[in-house]
């Protein structure tokens, strides 16, 4: 495992999502390490409302065979070219883990558990990216799917919330640029003129 050591500060801000993994194989260890570390993440309650379906090394390669089936519409029409064009975005990335919420019927704590369980991928994000592995957090039409969902056990009162692909990469995808801070902040009881002063 490449022990890099950023900063908290030096991770948020140089991380991206990748998208062109290069293939290579990410370890299952190296998968457990960063979901135990990211299980800290500040959640309502210490309700722990997330659990994760991981599959890694030759379950991945497993795996893609379920990802063809609910994620490339029409495959067995396509010519052998096309569908490994179309399986390039699943076979690029070397593990998966999709992170499952409990739905709670309560809408304040089914949010509040949703907002946990994004502060946990983040963590795992960061914690993959300290490491030399990229991630991307996917949202796939097909994780609704009920027969997707029966193939992967996923139970009722549940709801898959990500598809967080893990790989290694060739390229760091270049810089997005993000809004503005000034563009999206008020200061409470700041008079627009007073705060242009201030700055």
């Amino acid at each position: 495992m490449n022990e890099q050591a950023l900063s908290v500060r030096d991770a948020i801000i140089n991380r991206r999502s990748v998208k062109n993994f290069n293939g290579q194989p990410v370890d299952l260890d190296n998968i457990t390490t960063i979901l135990d570390d990211a299980r800290w993440a500040p959640n309502h309650g210490l309700r722990n409302p997330w659990r994760f379906i991981v599959a890694a090394n030759l379950e991945y390669i497993k795996f893609q065979e379920v990802l063809k089936e609910y994620g490339v519409p029409k495959w067995k029409e396509l010519s052998d070219e096309d569908l490994e064009k179309q399986m390039k975005k699943f076979s690029g990335a070397g593990a998966v883990v999709l992170v499952i919420v409990k739905e709670d019927v309560r809408q304040k704590e089914r949010l509040e558990d949703y907002a946990g369980a994004s502060a946990l991928i983040q963590n795992a994000m960061l914690l993959a990216w300290d490491q030399g592995i990229g991630t991307c957090w996917k949202t796939p039409p097909f994780i609704d799917n009920p027969k997707f969902r029966e193939e992967l056990g996923v139970k009722p009162g549940e709801r898959i919330i990500s598809m967080l692909q893990f790989g290694y990469y060739d390229d760091i995808p270049k810089n997005r640029v993000r809004t503005p801070l000034e563009d999206i902040v008020t200061y409470y009881g700041v008079d627009d003129e007073e705060a242009a002063t201030e700055q």
